[in-house]
């Protein structure tokens, strides 16, 4: 994993198993979501707020509100991809990112492909009750840090 020299961008790397794939070879659609979700743990992880944490006190969780993706080009099997992310906005409550997951394209010396891109949004809910809730003053301030 690494920063990108913005502090409201970072980046995890993923490779693909057999088991990410479909009949066809290509990775199934459905899988680009969990590695997008990924790439925002280890986020949320490389700011010092772990999900585990965050469930047990104060007792919220972030969950996806909505998801608006592009399948731009496919990945395959033993692929190296780059999955990124950059917040976008904070609000009381809610989270918007622009997340791209990328490989590597030797042939343009140094350049991507980019594979998925797409905007999601997150909210933060109270985890007992299920419903929303701001984002604790403590972390949301922090993360306003990120922007």
């Amino acid at each position: 994993m690494k920063h990108h020299e913005s502090p409201h961008a970072f980046t995890i790397t993923v490779r693909i198993y057999y088991e990410d794939t479909d009949a066809g070879g290509v990775v199934y659609y459905a899988n680009y979501l969990k590695f997008l979700e990924r790439c925002r743990s280890e986020w949320l992880r490389s700011i010092g707020h772990d999900q585990t944490d965050l469930l047990r006190d104060p007792g919220i969780a972030f969950v996806v509100r909505s998801i608006d993706l592009e399948f731009l080009k496919p990945a395959r099997l033993d692929e190296l991809l780059t999955v990124s992310l950059e917040v976008e906005k904070i609000t009381r409550s809610q989270i918007f990112f622009h997340q791209h997951i990328r490989r590597a394209n030797a042939s343009a010396k140094g350049g991507w492909d980019e594979m998925t891109s797409g905007r999601i949004q997150i909210v933060c809910i109270d985890s007992t009750l299920m419903k929303i809730t701001s984002i604790p003053a403590l972390l949301r301030t922090k993360l306003e840090t990120l922007q």
